[in-house]
Parts: C-alpha cells; sequence; structure tokens
C-alpha cells in the first residue's frame, strides 16, 4: 500500500534535516569540551614556584626491624620531608596530656610578645605545677620556659586567661590552629591537657605538630633547654629542671613530655640526625623514655635516598 503524499513529504525533510542535526549535535559535544577544560584549567595549580625549592631526599630504614614497645601508639616522622619512617597505630585518637602545651605555645605565640607581663587571673592547683598566686605577673616568655621544662599547668592557664576573651576563647583558637595546620583528627578543651575525654589526637597528628614546633626558633631554643632560672614581676625566683630524661643524648634536642591517668605516658622527641631533624612520638606507652630509647636505636639505621627531578 502506497504511502499518503503528505508522509513522503516528512520523510523527505527530515532527511534534508539530518546534517543539520548531525552539524549542531558536533557543535554541542566540542562546546561542551571547551567549558570542560576551562574549568579544568581554572582548578590547575599554576605556581609553579614549587619546582625552584629544594627536594628533600627520601628518607629509609636500612633494616626492616620492627621494635617492640609498650606504647599503644608510636610514629617516627622525618620532619624535613613528612616521610613515616615507622608507626604502630598512626590514626588512632589518643589522649595527649600535657603535649597539649606544644599547640598552647604556637597559638600564645601568634598572639603574645616575649616580653608582655602576664598576670595570674586564678591560680591553677591541679597536676604539676610551678606554684604561680593569684595577682602574680610574670613575662610571656618565663611562662613559656615553665610550661615546657617541668610543665607547669598554673603557667599554661595563665597565658589562656590572659588571651582576649579568656580561656574558652583562647581554646577556640587553639582548635582554630589545628585546623590550619590540617591536624583533622585533633581536639582540644583545656589548654594543660588535663582532660583526658576532650584533649585528643592521633600520633601522626602529634608528630606533625612537633614537625611546626621544631621549626619555631623560640620553641626550639626552650625545649632544648635542660635547667632554667625564671623570676617573676617582684623578682621571685623559680627553679626549673626539663622533665625529659632523654635531653641532650644521642642527638635529642626536645620536645614535650605528658602524662595522666587516661593518656598513660606520652613523649614526643626531636633528634637531630645528619642535620636532619627526626620525631619521634610514643602515646598510652607504660615506660615512654624505654619505648623512645628503642625508636631511637632504629633511627640509627636511617639512610637518604636521592631524589632527583
Amino acid at each position: 500500500m502506497e504511502r499518503p503524499l503528505f508522509l513522503k513529504k516528512v520523510s523527505y525533510k527530515l532527511l534534508l534535516l539530518l546534517p543539520l542535526i548531525l552539524v549542531v549535535a558536533i557543535l554541542l559535544v566540542f562546546l561542551l569540551d571547551f567549558l570542560l577544560s576551562k574549568e579544568v584549567s581554572k582548578n590547575k595549580i599554576n605556581d609553579l614556584s614549587f619546582q625552584s625549592s629544594e627536594i628533600s631526599d627520601y628518607p629509609l630504614l636500612k633494616k626492616g626491624v620492627v621494635p617492640k614497645i609498650t606504647a599503644g601508639g608510636a610514629i617516627v616522622m622525618d620532619a624535613n620531608s613528612k616521610v613515616v619512617l615507622y608507626s604502630k597505630n598512626p590514626d588512632l585518637r589518643f589522649s595527649l596530656a600535657s603535649t597539649t602545651k606544644m599547640m598552647t605555645a604556637l597559638t600564645a605565640l601568634d598572639y603574645f610578645k616575649l616580653d608582655d607581663i602576664l598576670t595570674v587571673r586564678v591560680a591553677t592547683k591541679e597536676g604539676s605545677l610551678l606554684g604561680l598566686r593569684t595577682g602574680e605577673q610574670m613575662t610571656f616568655e618565663n611562662l613559656l620556659y615553665a610550661m615546657f621544662l617541668p610543665s607547669a599547668n598554673d603557667a599554661a592557664f595563665t597565658i589562656a586567661e590572659n588571651y582576649p576573651g579568656g580561656v574558652q576563647a583562647f581554646v577556640q583558637k587553639m582548635n582554630d590552629k589545628a585546623k590550619e595546620l590540617k591536624l583533622y583528627n585533633t581536639s582540644y578543651i583545656d589548654p594543660a591537657g588535663l582532660l583526658d575525654e576532650g584533649d585528643y589526637t592521633t600520633p601522626f597528628d602529634l608528630a606533625r605538630l612537633a614537625a611546626f614546633v621544631s621549626e619555631n626558633d623560640t620553641l626550639k631554643r626552650i625545649v632544648s633547654t635542660k635547667q632554667r632560672l625564671i623570676t617573676d614581676v617582684a623578682g621571685n625566683q623559680f627553679n626549673l629542671n626539663n622533665l625529659n630524661q632523654l635531653l641532650g643524648f644521642d642527638g635529642v634536642n626536645g620536645i614535650k613530655t605528658g602524662t595522666t591517668a587516661g593518656a598513660g605516658e606520652v613523649l614526643v622527641t626531636s633528634k637531630i640526625k645528619d642535620g636532619r631533624t627526626i620525631i619521634i612520638v610514643v602515646m598510652e606507652s607504660k615506660d615512654r623514655f624505654e619505648d623512645t630509647q628503642k625508636l631511637l636505636d632504629l633511627v640509627t639505621n636511617l639512610n637518604y635516598l636521592p631524589i632527583h627531578l
């Protein structure tokens, strides 16, 4: 049966339109490709200045030794390249005790000058103390020494109390600083590390934080100090002794001890090896100094693989 005339005309017109439809389809494909390329180029890193920066050699351990340590979590990190050389539960969260004061110091250094005079608002009576009294005044620098050497909680709270908005605002700033440094598994609720349930971090985050501390000239000087005599504004003297038993031995030049019932023994160590800084962290340890010593022995087998572009 022959098709009606009008159907023949429609079919003929469709045949004539087919090339046009194909051309439009091809143009649409090109347009989408162009828009996609533009979007990709917008997100490209155009700053190639990193190519001219110095490239660190890649650190390696000569022997695949796995030390037996009591710590629930531990890490050995090359501070220069951020390469992890050894780890045990590196992303598990632990209470961080007084190693909290590392962030307290970094946060405070963004606001206070070393010669600023700070006033004790409320004398803290919990944990390790310098023995500060309400109304007593001391320079920010001396409070940093008190916070790092004998791990004085009253020094940490005095620093936080003198921040605009007080302790609560300061702790918020500590958490902001953690995000800024990309410490995404770290949280603080007090400036001294007394509250185990709310103060937590991971060995990986704590090692990264220690790397930032080791880059700060002021803190590098303070954490490497074994003994120090400080005074308050009135001239009262305080003899400080560093709690880190490994300090000064085998290249160890810091950084911070910590102990609470919930956190167990915590130790963050920095060691100079072949002109580079190695960070060692042990958390929830039963013997932090022995555990760290084993990891220091592990680092003696360190080798470096040169990287060439």
